[in-house]
């Protein structure tokens, strides 16, 4: 048997994935901290077996307060035995303080940083905001098959290389 993936858009300022999934927006996560339905009314099927969406609801009022109001750790207990793997997709670390509110809630962090348009200044203040031991991780996104092919070509030959 596949393991049980949900997926959460907890970005309620800027709602996206559920474009990319053609689903709904609403309900989802914004209503359901807003105590207007319940956790199974927000949740959908995603496209694969196995895989369920939340998205993030109306929008709605003040994201931090809404993602403190004690409702999100209620939702995460309450779903936690139903599935495997449960994914937080995020606002911006940086300049809000959503991402860093919903870490709290979180087992491990896997920072996206887009290539060539993420500042490092800005990605290593927006690392700065998580503990080491939560993050697992920085996925590096957007790059190009020339950029990939010019660090597969030196990290190869600096790994292989018979000096």
């Amino acid at each position: 048997q596949g393991r049980r993936a949900l997926v959460i858009d907890s970005d309620l300022r800027n709602p996206g994935p559920h474009r990319h999934l053609g689903a709904a927006q609403s309900p989802g996560l914004a209503d359901y901290l807003l105590g207007e339905c319940d956790e199974f009314a927000a949740l959908q099927r995603g496209p694969m077996e196995n895989l369920f969406f939340m998205p993030a609801g109306r929008i709605a009022g003040s994201a931090p307060e809404l993602l403190s109001n004690g409702r999100l750790k209620l939702l995460l207990q309450r779903v936690e035995p139903l599935f495997d793997w449960i994914i937080m997709d995020t606002s911006p670390v940086i300049p809000v303080s959503d991402a860093t509110l919903v870490s709290g809630f979180c087992d491990g962090i896997l920072m996206v940083v887009r290539s060539n348009v993420t500042p490092s200044d800005l990605a290593r203040r927006a690392r700065a905001e998580f503990p080491d031991q939560l993050l697992l991780g920085v996925v590096l996104n957007g790059t190009t098959t020339s950029e990939l092919e010019r660090s597969k070509y030196y990290y190869g030959e600096a790994v292989n290389s018979p000096r």
